[in-house]
């Protein structure tokens, strides 16, 4: 039998919604199943590593404004300019429950595929050596080929 394949476009940028598409990719892994995840630029770039050289006026502006790594996402609803998002740090804690960061790297260390969107990293004036080394940047024809390919496809 073929293995299965999970085909995961992380859309958002946002903690709670990075943290689910990160849970089913480690319980996909975990039962044997290919995971291929796309786009969430946000949560794959490497803050360690961001730089503002060589880039335009917008380019630096992108890099300032948006969310450097999974610990600066905010939630999708009720962030209440950061108050939800540390209540919800908060409550995680208060359950010795894992955070985002914690299936990031779970995710990394089971080979979970990730890959950027070209045209979006261009846009956005973001250096493919700004995310971790696991990410590969890849056209949108790329992406699509491995979705017609997938036995899941999920858009979060």
């Amino acid at each position: 039998m073929a293995q299965k394949r999970m085909n995961l476009l992380m859309f958002s940028g946002d903690y709670d919604k990075a943290m689910a598409g990160l849970i089913l990719a480690n319980s996909a892994r975990d039962i044997g199943v290919e995971v291929f995840a796309f786009w969430g630029l946000f949560l794959v770039r490497d803050p360690e590593k961001m730089t503002l050289e060589d880039k335009t006026l917008y380019e630096k502006l992108m890099t300032w404004m948006t969310p450097k790594g999974p610990d600066e996402l905010p939630l999708s609803k009720m962030n209440y300019s950061g108050l939800g998002k540390w209540m919800l740090d908060e409550m995680i804690e208060d359950q010795e429950a894992p955070r985002l960061i914690h299936f990031l790297k779970g995710a990394r260390k089971k080979n979970i595929k990730f890959y950027g969107c070209k045209l979006s990293v261009e846009i956005m004036g973001f250096k493919p050596e700004e995310f971790l080394p696991e990410v590969e940047i890849i056209d949108a024809q790329t992406y699509l080929r491995d979705a017609l390919e997938s036995d899941i496809q999920l858009f979060i």
